[in-house]
């Protein structure tokens, strides 16, 4: 399910009473307000002021249910924290049940709701900021693509491309330490019938991405690569795409491609 079809399946849900805990937590490691695990008290804090709030309303059957819920926030997080990104978004409820958790790699603001419904006005900003995308980095033989939502990387997987066979085929990438290796990117000295094979490869490929795009839902297209590259393959696009960066990242680990591409 893509982010977007679940944000519509979030808005959608109510529990008839309150119930619903909504948790944003800001864990980025490079945030100044983040040194040696302030995330931790922010966390503990933030459950421990609705705790406080439950009580003081005399509802022994809410503050019941909120303890529940929050052992269980508390257990996903402690099983995680040593692959916490830069924030973590939970939505969760008993009745009926609802479960959602979101590891983003975007910036959140720390903030705890218990309500009748999630709470999602940070998470749709985050989403509308980074959305369903594709990113594409073209290169001479080779076409990688990786899908993303939010910053995190959901796919990556490229097609390849014998310019002598004039043949391409899909596969999955990555090398166990995150690193993508191709061969050379340069055309400057192709032959001509190479560079018109290449040519039809893109204009394939363009096709392609159009398809995934529909597929898996991306709201923007980048394309990433040198210059000659990168412009050659957005003229196959019929949508122009929401940025061309002229820059070899073809060989960057997926947070490079990300932090270069999508940053803003």
């Amino acid at each position: 399910m893509t982010l977007n079809k679940e944000l519509q399946t979030l808005k959608e849900y109510h529990s008839g009473e309150r119930g619903v805990l909504s948790v944003y937590l800001n864990t980025n490691p490079a945030d100044p307000d983040q040194l040696n695990g302030a995330w931790e008290i922010h966390l503990k804090n933030g459950l421990k002021d609705l705790d406080k709030y439950l009580t003081d309303s005399k509802n022994e059957n809410e503050l019941k249910l909120f303890k529940e819920i929050k052992k269980k926030v508390l257990k996903e997080i402690d099983d995680n924290k040593d692959d916490l990104r830069k924030g973590v978004v939970i939505f969760a409820s008993e009745n009926p049940e609802l479960w959602s958790v979101h590891y983003v790699q975007v910036p959140v603001k720390s903030s705890f709701h218990w309500e009748d419904h999630p709470v999602l006005e940070q998470l749709e900003y985050m989403h509308k900021a980074y959305p369903e995308a594709g990113i594409i980095l073209p290169s001479f033989g080779e076409v990688r693509i990786l899908d993303t939502v939010m910053g995190l990387v959901k796919e990556d997987f490229s097609y390849s491309f014998d310019p002598n066979l004039e043949e391409w085929g899909k596969k999955k990438d990555m090398d166990p330490g995150g690193r993508h290796v191709i061969g050379s990117s340069k055309v400057d000295f192709l032959e001509s019938r190479l560079k018109e094979n290449l040519q039809r490869f893109f204009k394939s490929m363009g096709t392609n991405v159009e398809r995934l795009k529909k597929e898996r839902g991306w709201v923007e297209i980048h394309v990433a690569g040198e210059t000659e590259l990168a412009i050659a393959f957005a003229e196959t696009l019929r949508e122009k795409p929401a940025s061309c960066i002229y820059k070899n990242l073809n060989n960057s680990k997926p947070s490079e491609v990300i932090n270069q591409v999508l940053e803003k």
